[in-house]
């Protein structure tokens, strides 16, 4: 399964709605996935790749090797 090892953000389910006249007329099941990174991370002193999302990487809770 798509998970970030660092925030642990994985896939989300919920609805597409289809709006028609104004009304909700269909509803369809839907997922939403997080935007995960492949990165080789220094880890314990050795080098290692991880799956991290972007707004991790973004924001520096990562040290990249």
């Amino acid at each position: 399964m798509a998970k970030c090892a660092i925030c642990e953000k994985s896939i989300n389910h919920g609805n597409k709605l289809s709006i028609t006249r104004s009304h909700i007329s269909k509803r369809t099941s839907r997922t939403w996935k997080p935007n995960l990174r492949s990165v080789k991370v220094i880890e314990n002193g050795e080098a290692k790749r991880i799956h991290v999302c972007a707004k991790c990487l973004k924001n520096g809770k990562v040290k990249r090797a």
